[in-house]
């Protein structure tokens, strides 16, 4: 077998080893046989090296105007736009998903640019009046300085870009930190950049663990600010990091979603959504669909549609046009859906189709597992509280719109919930007592769109939101400005 392709970190315009001389590896995750390259497993040393790039380039950073480093993005989306359909494939072979789910990821990444290049253009502030005569007073925005970019292996074009596109135009310079599960496609974002022309020591990107390379990162005192996308622990220790040091901290955590379905829901388009919020992406989505709260009215032929439904998906490598269902990302998070999976059962949910891992001829070599629809689940249950990131979703019944509600708004988590009703009232009770960040009306729980603000409540985030204008508030301070014309000292609230 050759040996794989060594990659290299990337700072101040150099591409370089990590200090410690170190590769891992990316394998494919439907192909333990195909291995994809080797990648720096960087260390705290290569942070510091990074953020010195990052601090340098920093000042003359700030000083370009807006348009300019907008311009920077949109030239890195055209060339996204040309190469889509490479990017797409080498995704679906590194992080799995099906082909279309990639191309979809990659076209993401695309609008993102477009539309946050655009805010170049219109990176407002405000003018108010002054209460003092020959006075002028506006807001303008500031950026916060060196930052650290910490994305998931889910989304390896889409989500690294909500958080590179407006760090770039707010005027940040960043170190980006991509999942150790999707070095491939990151090293290939940083080389989009570097085509166009950013210079060096405005994006930054190290490779290597989180533990050996994102956490310095987060601790690094010259850090100003750190976006994460990542788990609900790690997003707790990053806060904590982050409090303690007085910086900005970013947050894109865990979910639990759900799909209410209620007696006058069109049955057919909520079976539907259902099956595309829970098992797309093998549910590896912070929106995937894990609960499904039906009313008892529409519990039994909305069941029986969707496990005929779910019979009909086929699981395999996302190359194939047919799958619908493509393997999870690695061993350990094979592992993990099946051990929860194993709770289910053993706190009294009924397993109706699926709950084991796939072997076999075409399954020996990849993370394979059937999609798993309990019934019977409760909030009680950890299968309905704690989030599975896999293909697994549960039944849960209800007999009112109220009760619904109350099931939905159980868990800690708040980012995204889908209700199918044609009724009036219950819509906008519905999006009046929801406490997600992103709310649904006859659509599945997963599909964001860029020009939207991106986020969730309780502890799924931290109140800040990702892509749509709201983007920038995560780079930028806002900064009071007063403009005294008079000619002479004037005092505020009165003062004579």
């Amino acid at each position: 077998m050759a040996k794989p392709k060594e990659y290299l970190n990337y700072i101040a315009g150099k591409w370089m080893p990590a200090r410690s001389g170190e590769f891992f590896e990316s394998e494919n995750p439907a192909d333990h046989t195909e291995v994809l390259g080797s990648f720096p497993r960087s260390n705290a040393e290569d942070v510091s090296e990074a953020v010195a790039a990052a601090k340098d380039a920093y000042q003359e950073w700030m000083r370009t105007p807006v348009p300019e480093r907008a311009d920077y993005v949109m030239r890195a989306g055209l060339i996204l736009e040309e190469r889509k359909e490479e990017l797409s494939e080498l995704m679906t072979r590194e992080m799995g998903k099906t082909l279309k789910e990639s191309r979809a990821d990659v076209q993401e990444g695309i609008d993102f640019c477009f539309y946050i290049a655009g805010e170049g253009r219109r990176f407002f502030g405000h003018t108010m009046p002054a209460e003092l005569r020959s006075k002028f007073s506006m807001t303008v925005r500031h950026p916060i300085g060196v930052v650290g970019l910490i994305t998931p292996w889910n989304f390896p074009i889409a989500i690294p870009l909500w958080k590179i596109g407006p760090a770039i135009v707010s005027g940040c310079t960043s170190i980006f930190k991509p999942a150790e599960d999707t070095p491939l496609l990151a090293t290939l974002l940083m080389e989009i950049f570097e085509s166009v022309g950013l210079p060096p020591g405005v994006l930054n990107l190290i490779h290597g663990y989180g533990e050996e390379a994102g956490a310095p990162l987060v601790s690094h005192p010259e850090v100003r600010g750190i976006s994460f996308t990542g788990s609900l622990e790690v997003g707790r220790q990053t806060a904590e990091i982050c409090a303690r040091l007085m910086k900005r901290c970013s947050l894109e955590l865990g979910s639990k979603n759900a799909l209410i379905v209620m007696p006058d829901a069109d049955v057919g388009l909520a079976v539907e959504a259902a099956a595309w919020g829970a098992f797309a992406t093998s549910g590896q989505r912070c929106t995937a669909t894990s609960r499904l709260i039906v009313h008892e009215d529409a519990r039994d032929p909305f069941t029986e549609a969707l496990l005929a439904r779910v019979s009909k998906m086929k699981v395999g490598s996302g190359l194939d046009p047919e799958v619908e269902l493509a393997p999870v990302i690695n061993e350990k998070q094979k592992h993990r859906v099946l051990e929860y999976i194993g709770i289910g059962k053993q706190e009294g949910a009924l397993v109706l189709t699926g709950g084991e891992e796939l072997t076999g001829p075409g399954y020996e070599n990849g993370n394979f597992i059937a999609p798993t629809v309990f019934s019977g689940m409760t909030s009680d249950m950890r299968i309905a509280q704690e989030e599975i990131f896999g293909p697994v979703t549960g039944i849960m019944s209800t007999s009112s719109l109220d009760e619904a509600i109350a099931i939905a708004n159980s868990t800690k988590y708040g980012l995204s919930c889908s209700i199918y009703t044609r009724d009036i009232t219950s819509t906008f009770k519905a999006i009046n007592e929801l406490e997600f960040g992103v709310v649904y009306i006859n659509a599945p729980t997963i599909g964001a769109e860029v020009q939207l603000p991106f986020g969730g409540m309780k502890s799924t985030g931290n109140g800040h939101r990702e892509a749509g204008p709201q983007s920038l508030d995560e780079f930028t301070e806002w900064k009071a400005v007063s403009v005294d014309f008079s000619g002479r000292i004037q005092k505020a609230q009165g003062i004579d």
